[in-house]
């Protein structure tokens, strides 16, 4: 059995940033409440240190940021790196929050794009219902179209767009994503295309279809990650049989791992690295000695 690191895998520069600003500002404000609107990036192992630092959380799928908004009494917030509206913000000062900016900065950059063009026309908005990125840029101005699939697309010939711009949320499957894009340019050949998939994301999601003579990937992240979850459905393109999505080496059973010869590990990149490390750590030990003993506890590792 050969277990294969796929590089890149892990954090990416936007969640150390998130981390690294959440521990500043508790940090700074020992005796101010802090709390974050929403999880700071979609994994509970992070939630959870962060929890261990004195940070609040707010967080319901059911809510909105604006809705969640509301739990929030006094002190300073700070805004997840899925990035929120400016209507959010705004809302927020009105109570008297302090607000700390946690946005990734390339979801920032998605942010100013879609703000510029809504001024002189519209935008088709590829991302996933319900999940905050897409949430906080769609909130942005009513000239932005959500759009999940081909189907969407076509409902949009109904309304009359002008001067369409056509761009996506940063952590979605690059093929789904050509995919989609190429629907909507059959529909509407005039739109000008901004592909805002990060390079974080495509990076990792490259290193997955490289992998050759593979017959198993195990994605290391959270189930709410949606990059995690990306990683484990390419897998397929790729041509990898089996693929699983774990939260850490606890998750591992002796039926995933049998009878593959070789295994490569990923991660998302809200994963912290030293969880991932554990998963092929063990998988090297068990290849190497054939006994499966499962550490009791996760090496979780925030920085």
């Amino acid at each position: 059995m050969e277990i294969i690191k796929v590089i890149p895998r892990g954090y990416c520069q936007g969640v150390v940033r998130a981390i690294l600003i959440a521990k500043k500002t508790v940090k700074e404000n020992p005796d101010i409440p802090v709390t974050m609107l929403g999880m700071i990036v979609h994994n509970q192992f992070v939630v959870d240190a962060c929890r261990k630092l004195g940070i609040h959380f707010v967080e319901d799928k059911n809510k909105t940021r604006m809705e969640l908004l509301e739990e929030i009494p006094s002190g300073i917030v700070i805004f997840t790196a899925h990035g929120v509206s400016d209507d959010v913000i705004a809302a927020a000062k009105a109570k008297g929050l302090t607000c700390v900016d946690a946005t990734c900065p390339d979801v920032i950059r998605t942010h100013n794009l879609v703000k510029e063009h809504s001024t002189i026309g519209d935008i088709i908005y590829i991302g996933k219902k319900n999940h905050p990125e897409s949430e906080g840029t769609i909130g942005i101005s009513d000239k932005i179209h959500l759009v999940t699939s081909i189907e969407d697309v076509d409902e949009l010939k109904k309304l009359s767009l002008k001067n369409i711009l056509i761009t996506n949320q940063t952590t979605l499957s690059m093929l789904d994503t050509a995919e989609i894009i190429a629907h909507c340019k059959e529909i509407f050949p005039d739109a000008t295309v901004a592909k805002e998939i990060c390079n974080a994301t495509s990076k990792r999601q490259e290193a997955v279809l490289q992998l050759q003579d593979v017959d198993l990937l195990i994605v290391v992240g959270d189930a709410r990650s949606n990059n995690s979850n990306q990683l484990a459905h390419i897998a397929k393109h790729a041509g990898i049989q089996e693929s699983y999505l774990i939260d850490s080496v606890l998750d591992l059973t002796p039926a995933m791992i049998d009878n593959h010869k070789r295994i490569a590990i990923t991660s998302g990149s809200s994963t912290p690295n030293s969880i991932t490390d554990q998963v092929v750590d063990f998988l090297n030990e068990y290849a190497r000695t054939g006994i499966w003993q499962l550490p009791k506890t996760v090496n979780v590792q925030l920085i």
